[in-house]
């Protein structure tokens, strides 16, 4: 069996990938963490999570299960993340990493430690996105520059990053299908006289409200006709399924940086 840990395990995302390894084959639920000032500490991470007692209680620190798992998934932040990553790197432990908002810098060190680890880090972990991602490469070779792009997405009103790491990963698909730099050709949000469209940017929108899960969407569009490629999340359990799947595979992998494309075998 494969011994997982889940940190933020008493959050939305935690609590729903506890409920995810418990239905999933092959894999258990080796360690659950929490912040160090929660009141959860000590309680059964099972019973927290709604799916019953599971004899594994919730700890404040990941130092303190660091002999309890074979891997980590992480939805956290950003700082939390690369902390995690310098612990499990000297612990001999693999990681999953769920979370987004990292900036350029931090994803350069992220990427720094597949020397050291197995690593899957992925902007969103559904099997769904993730066929899009592929469909979205495809698209865009075959229209080429001819087709103007915009792609809109929407989540919850809690979602402190905009826009989405999933949003962010499908303009980059698009982009490097095109031959273009997304850091040079995004256009995040227009207000007032922005002027014409130019052919080669893609924009972005972004809608924060209620509880939606995540919707996304890459538009397509010419001169009588469009084209959408849509993906819409209703439930938190896509994303756990996924990332319980990548722990399962991650496991006795080679040191390296992957993603859910090398996961789920969508790799050219």
């Amino acid at each position: 069996m494969i011994r997982i840990a889940v940190t933020g395990a008493a959050g939305r995302m935690g609590k729903t990938n506890i409920e995810a390894i418990q239905a999933a084959e092959g894999v258990e639920l080796g360690a659950a963490i929490v912040e160090a000032s929660s009141s959860l500490i000590g309680a059964d991470a099972g019973e927290v999570a709604g799916v019953g007692k599971l004899g594994v209680a919730i700890v404040g620190s990941l130092a303190e299960a660091i002999n309890d798992f074979d891997v980590l998934i992480d939805f956290t932040t950003p700082e939390s993340t690369l902390a995690n990553l310098a612990l499990c790197a000297e612990s001999g432990k693999a990681i999953v990493i769920g979370t987004t908002g990292l900036t350029d810098a931090e994803r350069a060190e992220l990427n720094g430690y597949g020397t050291k680890m197995p690593v899957v880090f992925a902007s969103n972990m559904s099997v769904g996105v993730n066929l899009c991602f592929k469909l979205l490469a495809e698209a865009a070779k075959a229209l080429g520059d001819d087709y103007d792009v915009e792609i809109i997405e929407a989540h919850h009103h809690h979602k402190v990053d905009s826009p989405s790491g999933t949003a962010l990963s499908m303009g980059e698909a698009v982009a490097g299908a095109l031959g273009r730099d997304l850091n040079e050709c995004a256009v995040y949000g227009r207000e007032g006289q922005v002027g014409a469209r130019t052919q080669k940017e893609i924009g972005f929108a972004t809608i924060r409200a209620g509880d939606v899960v995540g919707d996304h969407t890459v538009l397509f569009a010419n001169e009588g006709e469009r084209i959408e490629i849509t993906h819409k999340a209703s439930s938190r359990m896509t994303f756990a399924k996924g990332a319980v799947r990548a722990a399962g595979w991650l496991a006795g992998k080679a040191n390296g940086v992957y993603d859910m494309q090398d996961v789920l075998s969508l790799r050219d």
